[in-house]
C-alpha cells in the first residue's frame, strides 16, 4: 500500500473525531487571547496521541506547541481557533484548528520513523491580536522547515493574496480656550486632526493598488464651548507588501508632522497594533498541496488579479519559513467571510467534506517535505528569492 493511500485511510478513520472537534469549537466560540477551552480541547487531543505539549508558548496563555519526533526537518501546522466578537466562527477558524490537528495526527501516525519532527502550533488571536507574529518574535518557528495551513473561504485559490497591515495612533495637542471669550488664545487640536484626515484623503487618491488608510476619531474634545486641547485618531494602514506598508507609515508620519507645523500643535504618532506582514507564498509547496487536493476533486486556481483578502499574521511566519495558506471554498463566491452566513457554513456538510480533503492533502504534503530533501531545498530557495 502506498504512503498516500495509508494517509487516505488514516484520515478517513479519524474523520468523525475531527469533525466533532470542529463542531465543538464552532459551538463554543472564544475571542482573541481568551481561547482557553479551545486550547484545552486541542492540547488534550494531541497529548492523547503522544505529542509532547508545552502550554503558554511565547508567554501567551492560550498558545501552545505540540511536538512528535525529534530533529530536522520540522513540519509545523499552525492552528487558529479564535472567533469574532458577535459573529462566532465567521472566519472558519474552527476548521483551521481541526485541519491542523488532523494533519499533525495523521502525519505522525503514518510516517513510520521517518526522521524529523511534526509540530502543531497553537496560534491564538489571529483576528487582530497577532498570535503568530508574537510567536515568531519569541522564536517559536525557529528551526521549522515548512508551515502548512489552509483557510476556508469562498474561493478555491492555491495561494492567499494577503496584504500587510498595522494601525497607528495619532494625537494632536493644542491649547484649550473659550471659543468666544478668548478665541485667539486657543490652539484647536481637533481642527488639526480633521486637517490630517483631509490630507490623507488627498493622499489616498494616488496610492498604489492594494494600499489604503482608513481612520476614525477616538478623542475629539469634551464640550462644544471649549477649544479642544487634545484630539486623537486611530488609522489602519494596508499595503500589498510589507515594504510598501513601511512607506505608507512614513507618509502618515510626514503628513501628521506637517499638519502639526501648520497648526501650531504638537503631534505624536505611535504604532497601536501588532504589524501583520504580507504573505509570501511558497509556490513549490503550494503546488504540491494543490496536486494532492486535486485527487479529492477540489481544483485550486490562481487568485483573481487585483483581489486582496485582508491580512493575517501567517504573513509574519511566511517571511521566515516556507509556508502555504491556500483558500478552499465552503460556500459560493457570492458570499463573504465575517458574516453570519459564513459562520453557518463553517459547520455545514460542505465544510465537513472540505475538512477531510484538506487534512489528507496537508498530511500528504507534510510527508513529502519530511522525506524529500530536494523539495525542502527548492522551498527554501524559493523563499530566499521572494523574501523582499
Amino acid at each position: 500500500m502506498s504512503l498516500y493511500q495509508r494517509i487516505r485511510e488514516e484520515t478517513a478513520r479519524r474523520a468523525d473525531a475531527l469533525w466533532t472537534v470542529a463542531t465543538a469549537l464552532h459551538a463554543d466560540p472564544e475571542t482573541a487571547f481568551r481561547e482557553h477551552r479551545a486550547a484545552k480541547l486541542l492540547t488534550g487531543e494531541l497529548e492523547r496521541a503522544g505529542f509532547e505539549v508545552r502550554r503558554e508558548a511565547a508567554g501567551l496563555p492560550t498558545a501552545f506547541t505540540a511536538r512528535a519526533g525529534e530533529g530536522r526537518p520540522v513540519v509545523a501546522f499552525p492552528l487558529e481557533y479564535d472567533a469574532l466578537p458577535g459573529l462566532g466562527h465567521a472566519c472558519g477558524h474552527n476548521l483551521i484548528a481541526a485541519a491542523g490537528l488532523g494533519a499533525a495526527l495523521v502525519t505522525e501516525a503514518v510516517r513510520d520513523g521517518t526522521a524529523g519532527t511534526v509540530l502543531a502550533v497553537g496560534t491564538p488571536a489571529e483576528e487582530g491580536g497577532g498570535g503568530k507574529a508574537l510567536e515568531v518574535e519569541a522564536g517559536v518557528f525557529d528551526g521549522v522547515d515548512a508551515a502548512l495551513m489552509f483557510h476556508p473561504g469562498v474561493y478555491d485559490w492555491v495561494r492567499a493574496p494577503l496584504t500587510a497591515q498595522e494601525q497607528y495612533r495619532v494625537g494632536f495637542r493644542g491649547r484649550a480656550a473659550h471659543p468666544t471669550g478668548n478665541p485667539t488664545e486657543g490652539i484647536d487640536a481637533l481642527a488639526a486632526l480633521i486637517e490630517l484626515f483631509n490630507v490623507l484623503s488627498a493622499l489616498g487618491r494616488r496610492l498604489p493598488e492594494g494600499s489604503h488608510v482608513q481612520g476614525i476619531v477616538t478623542e475629539g474634545g469634551t464640550a462644544t464651548n471649549i477649544v479642544p486641547e487634545y484630539a486623537e485618531g486611530r488609522f489602519g494602514l494596508r499595503a500589498v507588501t510589507t515594504a510598501a506598508l513601511d512607506e505608507l507609515a512614513q507618509q502618515l508620519r510626514t503628513a501628521a508632522e506637517g499638519v502639526a507645523l501648520a497648526t501650531g500643535t504638537a503631534v505624536t504618532v505611535e504604532r497601536a497594533s501588532v504589524r501583520y506582514e504580507h504573505f509570501r507564498d511558497s509556490s513549490v509547496l503550494s503546488e504540491r498541496f494543490a496536486g494532492h487536493l486535486d485527487r479529492a476533486g477540489i481544483a485550486l486556481t490562481a487568485p483573481t488579479p487585483g483581489v486582496y483578502l485582508g491580512s493575517s499574521d501567517i504573513g509574519n511566519v511566511s517571511g521566515r519559513v516556507p509556508a502555504i495558506h491556500p483558500f478552499v471554498a465552503i460556500m459560493g463566491a457570492d458570499g463573504s467571510d465575517h458574516t453570519p452566513e459564513f459562520a453557518e457554513a463553517a459547520a455545514s456538510e460542505r465544510a465537513r467534506r472540505v475538512l477531510t480533503a484538506v487534512v489528507e492533502a496537508l498530511a500528504c504534503t507534510a510527508v513529502d517535505i519530511l522525506g524529500d530533501a530536494d523539495l525542502r531545498g527548492r522551498a527554501w530557495a524559493d523563499l530566499h528569492l521572494t523574501a523582499d
